[in-house]
């Protein structure tokens, strides 16, 4: 591996571990694609620096776990902004589907 690639794999691995940074955040700031993040952080790194490696695998593996999360409160605050934009549409409250272990979240309710 060539030394400037060795050293975008060490930054990369180091900016994630040290800001519990996400794939997208590490390329947005990096400028680089997320595809190329993961390959150098999932792959390259363990070859080069296995303790950095394991570190940035447990970041990787917590924004895995929550990033259902952070899609849902980015739907939500979807819905908020366009509620704001439109006085007439309100968000309406999630519906616990009685018997099932389901809920639904009919985010806008008003005329569309």
């Amino acid at each position: 591996m060539d030394e400037e690639l060795t050293l975008r794999v060490l930054r990369l691995g180091r900016y994630i571990a040290e800001n519990d940074a996400t794939v997208r955040r590490a390329a947005k700031e990096f400028g680089i694609s997320k595809s190329t993040v993961h390959k150098d952080v999932a792959e390259r790194l363990e070859y080069i620096n296995k303790p950095l490696f394991r570190r940035v695998r447990k970041v990787l593996d917590k924004n895995k776990e929550e990033r259902h999360l952070r899609g849902g409160l980015a739907t939500k605050e979807k819905y908020e902004k366009l509620s704001a934009q439109h006085g007439h549409l309100k968000l309406a409250e999630p519906t616990i589907q009685s018997g099932r272990n389901a809920v639904s979240f009919p985010y806008l309710k008003g005329r569309t």
